[in-house]
């Protein structure tokens, strides 16, 4: 379901001049999808979104359901793909199963998401049938996280309900494709930002746990990808809204500790932004629209891939 994310006091006064870009893209391939479907029940459509952190991707998913929704009479749904992060138990237990790989002691890589989880509730979902929602709590155990109980999944595709006809997938990982190990290690010889901060055995089980990401990328009818210009504005971004936060609330993440938590995110963004860049579906022309965005978040130009 759509999730606030700690950003949203700064993304809810971020301009959204990204949805009337996508919107029509949006409309344009889901035509195209049910003009395929040669008089079927059309499948739901699926739309993969991935946005850097502290881009406006929550402003930007909640405006799209709300016109797709709204406007277009499509009952739409958006998950964020931090809803299917492991249990607490099982964070723990690969922690502990790799305690020298700093890339898995807390959720955020890829290899931290239950994708058995996600595949079995899009499969019920593509297939129309009734089924709940994923939900994760970010602030249990102290901020460590875990998942909600299954009793407090909404449901969706019930009887009387609406059944979804477009689902949103979203996150900051959504759409990364795994490298050849031969990549990774060129990328982790290069120069770099956080890359030479972890071994190369530990940056290659990361690799090979987003293999089984494929099985949801696979899935997506359009992707969305919003860029920046320069990655490392990330950091800026994100010191942005700690630096909101407190002066709202009192609270919020000192600089230090927000670089230190970027950091654990970036080394993902320095191997696989470039294969979305060139986009992740090879066999697929035209399924990708690709939005590049300044230091101010708005949208400096966009590509079709």
């Amino acid at each position: 379901m759509e999730m606030a994310t700690p950003d949203v006091p700064l993304q809810s006064r971020v301009v959204d001049d990204k949805s009337p870009i996508c919107i029509p893209f949006i409309l344009s391939q889901l035509e195209a999808h049910r003009n395929g479907q040669h008089g079927a029940t059309p499948r739901p459509f699926v739309i993969g979104l991935n946005g850097v952190q502290g881009v406006g991707k929550t402003t930007l998913v909640r405006a799209l359901a709300e016109t797709l929704q709204g406007r277009e009479g499509l009952p739409t749904l958006v998950v964020s793909i931090d809803d299917f992060y492991l249990t607490h138990a099982d964070q723990l237990a690969l922690a502990a199963a790799h305690p020298d790989n700093a890339l898995v002691q807390y959720r955020g890589e890829p290899g931290t998401h239950d994708i058995g989880l996600a595949t079995s509730f899009l499969s019920a979902i593509l297939a129309g049938q009734p089924t709940h929602v994923p939900q994760y709590d970010k602030a249990a155990f102290s901020g460590l996280g875990d998942r909600i109980p299954e009793s407090q999944w909404p449901a969706v595709n019930q009887p009387g309900q609406k059944p979804i006809q477009v689902i949103i997938l979203e996150g900051w990982c959504t759409g990364f494709r795994a490298l050849p190990p031969s990549s990774v290690e060129v990328r982790w010889k290069a120069p770099a930002r956080t890359l030479h901060q972890h071994t190369l055995d530990n940056l290659l089980f990361i690799n090979e746990r987003l293999r089984a990401y494929d099985a949801l990328t696979d899935l997506f009818n359009a992707f969305i990808h919003v860029d920046a210009e320069d990655t490392e504005y990330v950091y800026a971004w994100r010191l942005q809204q700690e630096s909101q936060l407190r002066r709202e609330r009192g609270v919020g993440m000192t600089d230090e500790q927000v670089v230190k938590f970027v950091d654990a995110y970036y080394p993902a963004y320095e191997l696989y932004s470039d294969g979305v860049r060139e986009g992740i579906f090879p066999d697929r022309p035209g399924r990708q629209l690709r939005l590049v965005v300044g230091k101010d978040r708005s949208v400096q130009y966009k590509v079709v891939i």
